[in-house]
């Protein structure tokens, strides 16, 4: 077999693991209503604290993690480092899953869960940029574009499947009836399985890339490269006044957390602003990435074919922004405007990364794509580790449609930033 045909075998390798970290990291998106009723939660936590916990995903992504493991990337290549951390992701799944069967006082069994996540957000993020970078490898003379995004449609494919499935891991109960410790849990343990079926399949492209490596000539080894292929820490430097990286790194992270930071609370603002019940309001968020696995692809074959890459930022921007102000002021109760919403968040959340991604390895030099790309999602994890946090609070202060508007208004406002940074990068391209 060719290794351009291996190319999409290894890429099925690179979905799995993300497409289990996606389900892990949202298995309780759609099921965020619950923390607003603690006293029938035997785990204890309520709004504040799940954000408190979804905001520990970030923590040790901001405090530098990123940085020094994207350049470790670099150095030492995907192989050794992309292992570890995926191991990482899956030793912080565990941490959590254990963390929320532990019987423990709320406050203890909070503070462990968010050292889970903690793990598992380093883990899963390096583990991203390992994927990142070796799809840019693997498809250097092909259509990257549309690997890329057919990997970002897979992993939105476990963000699916935790929104439809956790719902009826915890089925939902009768007012003043507690969800035990187990039941909490469960989609939880159910993404832990997942991720260590994406560990073995991450085994097995490891081996297929050392193959590659020694079928094209690539050195392994770092005192076999050529002295202009070494990282060196200069690089950084040339990444920081790099004008077009740094407007893609401000994008990513006012873009995405638009989305991400939404998607954590999409059931506690639909049903009170739309009049719905759990069960349409569940199908509403899934909207969002079964909307970007059909729509990802196709727009990342179109960047492949036409380019205007920041054209199609500049669209997407503005389209998740016009989809937080239908949410936000749309007639009340009428769930329409919910689908339609919705609707228009999952375009804008294609439309972006398709061209994004692929946009990052033709301003950086191939030696640094590591580093680069973990600045990115540094820069993009400060946004994630706070906003759950303040929405999360919002929650707690207020109930119903006011407090669904409320926090609407930290994403409309999150919108109008990424659409003005997108403007900027289309006209300095």
């Amino acid at each position: 077999m060719s290794w351009k045909k291996l190319g999409w075998l290894a890429l099925i390798c690179l979905m799995v693991p993300m497409f289990a970290s996606y389900f892990f990291d949202d298995c309780f998106s759609t099921l965020s209503q619950i923390f607003q009723h603690p006293e029938t939660l035997e785990l204890g936590w309520d709004s504040a604290d799940y954000g408190f916990y979804a905001g520990g995903y970030s923590f040790l992504c901001v405090c530098g993690g990123l940085i020094v493991c994207g350049i470790l990337l670099d150095v030492f290549g995907v192989r050794i480092v992309g292992s570890l951390f995926v191991g990482l992701m899956a030793l912080g799944a565990l941490t959590v899953v254990l963390a929320l069967r532990s019987g423990l006082e709320p406050r203890t069994s909070l503070l462990i869960a968010y050292a889970g996540c903690m793990i598992f957000g380093l883990g899963s993020e390096i583990a991203g940029v390992a994927v990142t970078r070796s799809i840019a490898k693997w498809f250097k003379d092909g259509p990257v574009a549309f690997a890329m995004g057919a990997q970002v449609a897979v992993a939105r494919l476990g963000t699916a499947l935790a929104f439809i499935l956790s719902p009826i891991l915890v089925a939902q109960k009768a007012p003043g009836q507690m969800y035990t410790l187990a039941e909490t849990a469960r989609p939880a343990t159910f993404g832990l399985a997942l991720i260590m079926g994406g560990v073995l399949l991450w085994g097995i492209f490891v081996a297929m890339d050392a193959r590659f490596d020694k079928a094209h000539g690539i050195a392994s080894g770092r005192g076999a490269v050529k002295e202009e292929d070494k990282f060196k820490f200069s690089d950084i430097g040339r990444l920081l006044t790099n004008g077009k990286f740094l407007l893609i790194s401000l994008l990513c992270v006012f873009f995405y957390c638009c989305i991400i930071s939404f998607k954590k609370f999409g059931t506690s603002i639909v049903i009170p602003r739309f009049g719905m019940e759990l069960e349409s309001a569940k199908w509403v968020i899934t909207m969002i990435p079964f909307f970007t696995v059909v729509f990802t692809p196709l727009f990342g074959a179109m960047v492949d074919k036409v380019g205007k890459a920041t054209l199609w930022m500049v669209f997407g921007s503005v389209l998740v922004l016009a989809a937080h102000l239908v949410i936000a002021f749309a007639p009340q109760g009428v769930p329409f405007w919910g689908y339609f919403g919705i609707g228009m968040l999952g375009i804008g959340y294609s439309l972006v990364p398709s061209a994004m991604w692929p946009s990052v390895p033709k301003i950086v030099p191939e030696r640094n794509l590591g580093t680069a790309y973990s600045l990115i999602y540094w820069i993009q994890n400060m946004g994630m580790l706070l906003v759950p946090i303040f929405v999360g609070r919002i929650f707690r202060a207020y109930e119903g449609v006011q407090a669904a508007v409320r926090a609407e208004w930290i994403f409309i406002g999150l919108g109008c930033v990424a659409v003005l940074v997108a403007v900027l990068l289309r006209k300095k391209s």
